[in-house]
Protein backbone atom coordinates (compact mmCIF):
# COMPACT_ATOMS: atom_id res chain seq x y z
CA UNK A 1 0.00 0.00 0.00
CA UNK A 2 1.63 3.26 -0.77
CA UNK A 3 1.80 6.15 1.25
CA UNK A 4 0.45 9.37 0.84
CA UNK A 5 2.21 12.00 2.20
CA UNK A 6 -0.56 15.17 3.66
CA UNK A 7 0.52 19.04 2.73
CA UNK A 8 -0.24 20.81 5.79
CA UNK A 9 -1.22 24.43 5.49
CA UNK A 10 0.35 26.86 7.66
CA UNK A 11 -2.46 27.27 9.54
CA UNK A 12 -2.85 24.33 10.75
CA UNK A 13 0.28 23.72 11.55
CA UNK A 14 0.73 27.04 13.22
CA UNK A 15 -1.88 25.34 14.93
CA UNK A 16 -0.49 22.34 15.98
CA UNK A 17 2.86 23.29 16.65
CA UNK A 18 0.62 25.87 19.49
CA UNK A 19 -1.50 23.51 20.88
CA UNK A 20 1.73 20.82 21.36
CA UNK A 21 3.55 23.41 23.24
CA UNK A 22 0.72 24.64 25.30
CA UNK A 23 0.10 21.11 26.46
CA UNK A 24 3.67 21.29 28.41
CA UNK A 25 2.84 24.54 29.68
CA UNK A 26 -0.27 23.17 31.60
CA UNK A 27 1.24 20.19 32.70
CA UNK A 28 3.64 22.22 34.65
CA UNK A 29 0.59 25.01 35.75
CA UNK A 30 -1.54 21.44 37.00
CA UNK A 31 1.06 20.54 38.90
CA UNK A 32 2.46 23.50 40.41
CA UNK A 33 -1.52 24.57 41.19
CA UNK A 34 -1.86 20.93 42.95
CA UNK A 35 1.21 21.67 44.64
CA UNK A 36 -0.19 25.18 46.02
CA UNK A 37 -3.50 23.80 47.03
CA UNK A 38 -1.95 20.79 49.09
CA UNK A 39 0.32 23.30 50.82
CA UNK A 40 0.45 25.01 54.09
CA UNK A 41 -0.55 28.18 51.82
CA UNK A 42 -3.01 26.24 50.44
CA UNK A 43 -6.16 27.97 51.64
CA UNK A 44 -5.03 31.48 50.52
CA UNK A 45 -4.07 30.14 47.12
CA UNK A 46 -7.80 28.52 46.58
CA UNK A 47 -9.22 31.70 48.22
CA UNK A 48 -7.51 33.94 45.84
CA UNK A 49 -9.68 32.79 43.10
CA UNK A 50 -13.04 33.53 44.92
CA UNK A 51 -12.00 37.17 45.37
CA UNK A 52 -14.65 39.39 43.65
CA UNK A 53 -13.29 41.78 41.40
CA UNK A 54 -16.28 44.16 39.41
CA UNK A 55 -18.90 41.98 40.34
CA UNK A 56 -17.43 38.72 39.76
CA UNK A 57 -14.88 36.47 40.92
CA UNK A 58 -11.55 35.82 39.66
CA UNK A 59 -12.33 32.24 38.93
CA UNK A 60 -15.91 33.05 37.33
CA UNK A 61 -14.37 35.59 35.33
CA UNK A 62 -11.26 33.24 34.33
CA UNK A 63 -14.57 30.47 33.19
CA UNK A 64 -16.80 32.21 31.55
CA UNK A 65 -14.50 35.73 30.41
CA UNK A 66 -11.25 34.74 29.03
CA UNK A 67 -12.30 31.12 28.24
CA UNK A 68 -14.28 32.82 25.71
CA UNK A 69 -11.62 34.02 23.86
CA UNK A 70 -10.24 30.35 24.05
CA UNK A 71 -13.74 29.27 22.85
CA UNK A 72 -13.38 32.06 20.05
CA UNK A 73 -10.13 30.17 18.70
CA UNK A 74 -11.91 26.95 18.84
CA UNK A 75 -15.00 28.54 16.88
CA UNK A 76 -12.32 29.53 13.95
CA UNK A 77 -10.46 26.63 13.97
CA UNK A 78 -13.72 25.03 13.42
CA UNK A 79 -14.93 27.12 10.77
CA UNK A 80 -11.46 26.63 8.80
CA UNK A 81 -11.74 23.37 8.74
CA UNK A 82 -15.38 23.47 7.78
CA UNK A 83 -14.53 25.73 4.80
CA UNK A 84 -11.06 24.95 3.82
CA UNK A 85 -9.99 22.24 5.64
CA UNK A 86 -10.55 18.20 6.49
CA UNK A 87 -14.20 18.91 7.02
CA UNK A 88 -14.67 21.04 3.76
CA UNK A 89 -14.90 18.04 1.77
CA UNK A 90 -17.73 15.78 2.72
CA UNK A 91 -16.00 12.51 2.49
CA UNK A 92 -13.23 13.22 4.01
CA UNK A 93 -15.31 14.97 6.75
CA UNK A 94 -17.52 11.83 7.39
CA UNK A 95 -14.36 9.53 8.88
CA UNK A 96 -13.86 11.71 11.92
CA UNK A 97 -17.67 13.08 12.30
CA UNK A 98 -18.27 8.66 12.98
CA UNK A 99 -15.30 8.84 15.27
CA UNK A 100 -15.95 11.32 17.22
CA UNK A 101 -20.14 10.33 17.37
CA UNK A 102 -18.42 7.34 18.77
CA UNK A 103 -16.40 8.68 21.36
CA UNK A 104 -19.36 10.50 22.31
CA UNK A 105 -22.23 8.23 22.43
CA UNK A 106 -20.21 5.44 24.06
CA UNK A 107 -18.16 7.30 26.94
CA UNK A 108 -22.10 9.32 27.61
CA UNK A 109 -23.27 5.74 28.21
CA UNK A 110 -21.18 4.41 30.43
CA UNK A 111 -21.23 7.40 32.76
CA UNK A 112 -25.40 7.05 32.32
CA UNK A 113 -24.97 3.35 32.86
CA UNK A 114 -23.29 4.19 36.04
CA UNK A 115 -25.34 7.33 36.98
CA UNK A 116 -28.60 6.75 36.64
CA UNK A 117 -31.32 8.36 38.38
CA UNK A 118 -28.67 9.76 41.00
CA UNK A 119 -28.35 13.19 41.60
CA UNK A 120 -24.84 12.96 39.68
CA UNK A 121 -26.50 11.79 36.00
CA UNK A 122 -25.44 15.33 35.06
CA UNK A 123 -22.44 14.51 34.98
CA UNK A 124 -22.94 12.78 31.34
CA UNK A 125 -21.29 15.66 29.42
CA UNK A 126 -17.84 15.49 31.49
CA UNK A 127 -16.50 12.35 29.51
CA UNK A 128 -17.47 13.18 26.26
CA UNK A 129 -14.48 16.11 25.63
CA UNK A 130 -11.01 15.54 24.14
CA UNK A 131 -8.38 18.11 25.00
CA UNK A 132 -6.63 19.09 21.94
CA UNK A 133 -3.59 20.69 23.38
CA UNK A 134 -2.99 17.44 25.60
CA UNK A 135 -3.84 15.19 22.58
CA UNK A 136 -2.08 17.42 19.93
CA UNK A 137 0.71 18.02 22.88
CA UNK A 138 1.48 14.28 23.31
CA UNK A 139 1.17 13.16 19.83
CA UNK A 140 3.59 15.85 19.12
CA UNK A 141 6.30 13.60 20.79
CA UNK A 142 5.94 10.86 18.67
CA UNK A 143 7.37 13.30 15.68
CA UNK A 144 8.18 11.71 12.73
CA UNK A 145 7.55 8.15 13.27
CA UNK A 146 3.64 9.61 12.89
CA UNK A 147 1.57 9.77 9.65
CA UNK A 148 0.75 13.67 8.81
CA UNK A 149 -3.13 11.94 8.37
CA UNK A 150 -2.87 11.10 11.70
CA UNK A 151 -2.55 14.62 13.08
CA UNK A 152 -5.21 16.16 10.57
CA UNK A 153 -7.61 13.07 11.44
CA UNK A 154 -6.92 13.72 15.42
CA UNK A 155 -7.53 17.61 15.16
CA UNK A 156 -10.70 17.17 13.10
CA UNK A 157 -12.03 14.34 15.48
CA UNK A 158 -11.13 16.84 18.99
CA UNK A 159 -12.41 20.04 16.69
CA UNK A 160 -15.81 18.08 16.43
CA UNK A 161 -15.73 16.70 19.60
CA UNK A 162 -15.54 20.44 21.04
CA UNK A 163 -18.28 21.33 18.83
CA UNK A 164 -20.55 18.44 20.85
CA UNK A 165 -19.56 19.79 24.21
CA UNK A 166 -20.62 23.28 23.34
CA UNK A 167 -23.87 22.03 22.28
CA UNK A 168 -23.89 20.56 25.44
CA UNK A 169 -23.13 23.49 27.22
CA UNK A 170 -25.62 25.53 25.71
CA UNK A 171 -28.78 22.94 25.55
CA UNK A 172 -28.16 21.21 28.96
CA UNK A 173 -26.27 23.81 30.89
CA UNK A 174 -28.08 26.69 31.32
CA UNK A 175 -29.79 27.82 33.79
CA UNK A 176 -32.38 30.73 34.69
CA UNK A 177 -32.88 31.36 31.09
CA UNK A 178 -33.43 35.09 29.78
CA UNK A 179 -35.32 35.25 26.44
CA UNK A 180 -34.55 38.78 26.20
CA UNK A 181 -31.19 38.76 26.75
CA UNK A 182 -30.58 35.74 24.35
CA UNK A 183 -32.98 37.56 21.78
CA UNK A 184 -30.98 40.76 21.87
CA UNK A 185 -27.29 38.75 21.51
CA UNK A 186 -28.63 37.05 18.35
CA UNK A 187 -30.08 40.06 17.26
CA UNK A 188 -26.75 41.82 17.44
CA UNK A 189 -24.85 38.84 15.93
CA UNK A 190 -27.49 38.60 12.96
CA UNK A 191 -26.58 42.27 12.60
CA UNK A 192 -23.12 41.74 12.78
CA UNK A 193 -22.71 38.72 10.29
CA UNK A 194 -24.86 40.83 7.63
CA UNK A 195 -22.76 44.19 7.99
CA UNK A 196 -19.68 41.28 7.84
CA UNK A 197 -21.48 39.69 4.38
CA UNK A 198 -22.66 43.30 3.02
CA UNK A 199 -19.96 45.52 3.75
CA UNK A 200 -17.25 43.64 4.27
CA UNK A 201 -16.24 44.97 7.70
CA UNK A 202 -12.49 44.02 7.68
CA UNK A 203 -11.61 45.69 10.97
CA UNK A 204 -11.00 43.55 13.61
CA UNK A 205 -11.78 46.55 16.11
CA UNK A 206 -15.98 45.83 14.75
CA UNK A 207 -16.01 42.87 15.22
CA UNK A 208 -14.04 42.50 19.03
CA UNK A 209 -16.04 45.59 20.61
CA UNK A 210 -19.31 43.70 19.23
CA UNK A 211 -18.15 40.29 20.27
CA UNK A 212 -17.51 41.94 23.92
CA UNK A 213 -21.30 43.08 23.49
CA UNK A 214 -22.26 39.87 22.83
CA UNK A 215 -20.70 38.18 25.23
CA UNK A 216 -22.14 40.30 27.70
CA UNK A 217 -25.62 39.82 26.77
CA UNK A 218 -24.75 35.77 26.43
CA UNK A 219 -24.15 36.69 30.41
CA UNK A 220 -27.16 37.90 31.25
CA UNK A 221 -29.17 35.14 28.76
CA UNK A 222 -28.44 32.27 31.38
CA UNK A 223 -26.69 30.72 28.23
CA UNK A 224 -22.95 30.14 29.24
CA UNK A 225 -21.08 33.13 28.20
CA UNK A 226 -18.12 31.35 26.05
CA UNK A 227 -20.53 30.50 23.73
CA UNK A 228 -20.52 34.09 22.30
CA UNK A 229 -16.09 33.11 21.36
CA UNK A 230 -18.06 30.30 19.35
CA UNK A 231 -20.36 32.29 17.42
CA UNK A 232 -18.41 35.59 16.67
CA UNK A 233 -16.05 33.23 15.02
CA UNK A 234 -18.71 32.38 11.96
CA UNK A 235 -19.30 36.20 11.77
CA UNK A 236 -16.15 36.99 11.02
CA UNK A 237 -15.69 37.11 7.18
CA UNK A 238 -13.15 34.44 6.12
CA UNK A 239 -11.75 33.38 2.45
CA UNK A 240 -11.67 30.50 0.29
CA UNK A 241 -8.21 30.29 0.26
CA UNK A 242 -6.47 28.61 3.83
CA UNK A 243 -3.61 31.08 4.48
CA UNK A 244 -4.89 34.36 3.12
CA UNK A 245 -3.19 36.70 5.28
CA UNK A 246 -6.15 39.57 4.48
CA UNK A 247 -8.91 37.30 5.82
CA UNK A 248 -10.01 38.65 9.55
CA UNK A 249 -10.59 34.71 10.38
CA UNK A 250 -7.13 34.41 9.46
CA UNK A 251 -5.63 37.40 11.25
CA UNK A 252 -7.43 36.58 14.72
CA UNK A 253 -6.77 32.87 14.65
CA UNK A 254 -3.13 33.56 14.24
CA UNK A 255 -3.44 36.10 16.54
CA UNK A 256 -4.99 34.12 19.19
CA UNK A 257 -2.76 30.94 19.34
CA UNK A 258 0.06 32.21 21.50
CA UNK A 259 -1.90 34.05 23.98
CA UNK A 260 -4.36 31.10 24.50
CA UNK A 261 -1.74 28.34 24.20
CA UNK A 262 0.48 30.32 26.94
CA UNK A 263 -1.76 32.82 28.78
CA UNK A 264 -5.53 31.42 28.58
CA UNK A 265 -5.18 28.22 29.10
CA UNK A 266 -2.46 28.13 31.78
CA UNK A 267 -4.70 30.43 33.54
CA UNK A 268 -7.11 28.12 33.36
CA UNK A 269 -5.09 25.61 34.76
CA UNK A 270 -4.26 27.04 37.69
CA UNK A 271 -7.75 28.52 38.51
CA UNK A 272 -9.03 24.88 38.03
CA UNK A 273 -6.73 22.61 39.10
CA UNK A 274 -6.67 23.23 42.89
CA UNK A 275 -7.80 19.85 43.52
CA UNK A 276 -7.50 19.39 47.57
CA UNK A 277 -6.02 15.67 48.21
CA UNK A 278 -8.18 14.77 51.09
CA UNK A 279 -7.83 11.34 53.19
CA UNK A 280 -10.80 9.76 51.69
CA UNK A 281 -9.86 10.98 47.77
CA UNK A 282 -9.47 7.14 46.99
CA UNK A 283 -13.19 6.52 48.02
CA UNK A 284 -14.21 9.41 46.13
CA UNK A 285 -13.10 7.63 43.10
CA UNK A 286 -14.93 4.85 43.47
CA UNK A 287 -18.49 6.75 43.55
CA UNK A 288 -20.49 6.27 40.31
CA UNK A 289 -19.64 9.95 39.13
CA UNK A 290 -16.03 9.33 39.20
CA UNK A 291 -16.18 5.90 37.42
CA UNK A 292 -18.10 6.71 35.05
CA UNK A 293 -15.81 9.75 34.19
CA UNK A 294 -12.82 7.06 34.37
CA UNK A 295 -14.51 4.77 32.45
CA UNK A 296 -15.67 6.68 30.17
CA UNK A 297 -12.57 8.31 29.34
CA UNK A 298 -10.24 5.86 29.02
CA UNK A 299 -12.97 2.81 27.68
CA UNK A 300 -15.20 4.86 26.20
CA UNK A 301 -13.27 7.34 24.25
CA UNK A 302 -11.03 4.72 22.03
CA UNK A 303 -13.66 1.79 21.69
CA UNK A 304 -16.23 4.09 20.97
CA UNK A 305 -13.85 6.40 18.27
CA UNK A 306 -12.38 2.73 16.95
CA UNK A 307 -15.28 0.79 16.18
CA UNK A 308 -18.01 3.72 14.85
CA UNK A 309 -14.67 4.38 12.31
CA UNK A 310 -14.42 0.68 11.37
CA UNK A 311 -17.95 0.53 10.89
CA UNK A 312 -18.25 3.42 8.73
CA UNK A 313 -15.36 2.53 6.88
CA UNK A 314 -16.34 -1.55 6.49
CA UNK A 315 -20.13 -0.44 4.81
CA UNK A 316 -18.58 1.90 2.80
CA UNK A 317 -19.63 5.41 3.93
CA UNK A 318 -16.24 7.01 4.41
CA UNK A 319 -12.47 5.50 3.62
CA UNK A 320 -9.40 5.48 5.69
CA UNK A 321 -6.59 7.51 4.82
CA UNK A 322 -3.67 5.52 2.55
CA UNK A 323 -1.15 6.30 5.22
CA UNK A 324 -3.12 5.30 8.26
CA UNK A 325 -3.62 2.11 9.42
CA UNK A 326 -6.17 0.81 11.94
CA UNK A 327 -3.73 0.72 15.09
CA UNK A 328 -3.02 4.44 14.32
CA UNK A 329 -6.87 5.15 14.47
CA UNK A 330 -6.81 3.09 18.09
CA UNK A 331 -4.25 5.34 19.20
CA UNK A 332 -6.04 8.26 18.81
CA UNK A 333 -8.83 7.11 20.45
CA UNK A 334 -6.77 6.54 23.34
CA UNK A 335 -5.39 9.95 23.39
CA UNK A 336 -8.68 11.32 22.79
CA UNK A 337 -9.64 10.14 26.24
CA UNK A 338 -7.25 13.18 27.54
CA UNK A 339 -10.21 15.19 29.01
CA UNK A 340 -8.77 18.07 30.95
CA UNK A 341 -10.01 21.48 29.59
CA UNK A 342 -13.23 20.76 28.25
CA UNK A 343 -14.07 17.63 30.94
CA UNK A 344 -13.17 20.55 34.05
CA UNK A 345 -14.67 22.90 32.58
CA UNK A 346 -18.10 20.54 31.94
CA UNK A 347 -17.82 19.28 35.60
CA UNK A 348 -17.89 23.10 37.11
CA UNK A 349 -21.29 23.54 35.18
CA UNK A 350 -22.62 19.86 36.08
CA UNK A 351 -22.40 20.55 40.08
CA UNK A 352 -21.94 24.61 41.05
CA UNK A 353 -23.08 24.37 44.26
CA UNK A 354 -21.26 20.85 45.04
CA UNK A 355 -17.47 21.71 45.48
CA UNK A 356 -16.90 18.06 46.97
CA UNK A 357 -18.45 16.86 43.66
CA UNK A 358 -16.26 19.14 41.75
CA UNK A 359 -13.24 18.31 43.47
CA UNK A 360 -13.88 14.45 43.13
CA UNK A 361 -14.79 14.87 39.32
CA UNK A 362 -12.06 16.65 38.66
CA UNK A 363 -9.38 13.75 40.06
CA UNK A 364 -11.06 11.59 38.37
CA UNK A 365 -10.36 13.58 35.12
CA UNK A 366 -6.56 14.21 35.90
CA UNK A 367 -5.92 10.54 36.54
CA UNK A 368 -8.16 9.50 33.67
CA UNK A 369 -6.58 11.97 31.02
CA UNK A 370 -2.74 11.00 32.62
CA UNK A 371 -3.54 7.27 31.99
CA UNK A 372 -5.14 7.83 28.60
CA UNK A 373 -2.46 10.19 27.42
CA UNK A 374 0.44 7.57 28.91
CA UNK A 375 -1.34 4.50 27.49
CA UNK A 376 -1.72 6.21 23.55
CA UNK A 377 2.03 7.54 23.36
CA UNK A 378 3.49 4.31 24.55
CA UNK A 379 0.54 2.38 21.85
CA UNK A 380 1.95 4.76 18.93
CA UNK A 381 5.41 4.71 20.02
CA UNK A 382 5.59 0.71 19.77
CA UNK A 383 2.89 0.38 16.97
CA UNK A 384 2.68 4.05 15.07
CA UNK A 385 6.07 3.48 13.29
CA UNK A 386 6.51 1.69 10.16
CA UNK A 387 4.23 2.00 8.15
CA UNK A 388 4.83 -1.54 6.71
CA UNK A 389 4.77 -3.57 10.09
CA UNK A 390 2.07 -6.05 9.94
CA UNK A 391 0.16 -7.14 13.37
CA UNK A 392 -3.70 -7.99 13.81
CA UNK A 393 -5.49 -5.05 13.52
CA UNK A 394 -3.77 -4.21 10.26
CA UNK A 395 -5.23 -7.50 8.89
CA UNK A 396 -8.72 -4.91 8.30
CA UNK A 397 -6.71 -2.82 6.62
CA UNK A 398 -6.93 -4.28 2.83
CA UNK A 399 -10.96 -4.55 3.25
CA UNK A 400 -11.48 -1.54 5.41
CA UNK A 401 -10.02 1.35 2.66
CA UNK A 402 -11.91 -0.02 -0.18
CA UNK A 403 -14.19 1.95 -1.72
Amino acid sequence: MSTVQRKLSRTFSEFFDSEKSSGIVLIICTALSLILANSVIGIQYLGLWQTYVGGLSVEHWVNDGLMAIFFLLIGLELKRELYNGELSDFRNALLPIFAATGGIILPASIHLYLNYGLPTQIGIGIPMATDIAFALGTLALLGSRIPASLKVFLVALAVIDDLAAIIIIAVFYTANLSILYLASALVVWIVLAAAARYFKIRSLAVYLITGAVIWYLMLRSGVHATIAGVILAFALPSSETQDDEESPSYQLEHYLHKPVAFLILPIFALCNTGIVIGAGWAQDLSQPNSLGVIGGLLLGKPVGIFLLSFAAVTIGLCRLPMDLKWRHVLGAGMLGGIGFTMSIFIANLAFPTVPEMINASKMAILLASLAAGTIGFIWLRLLGGSLTDDTDLDSMDSAAVAD
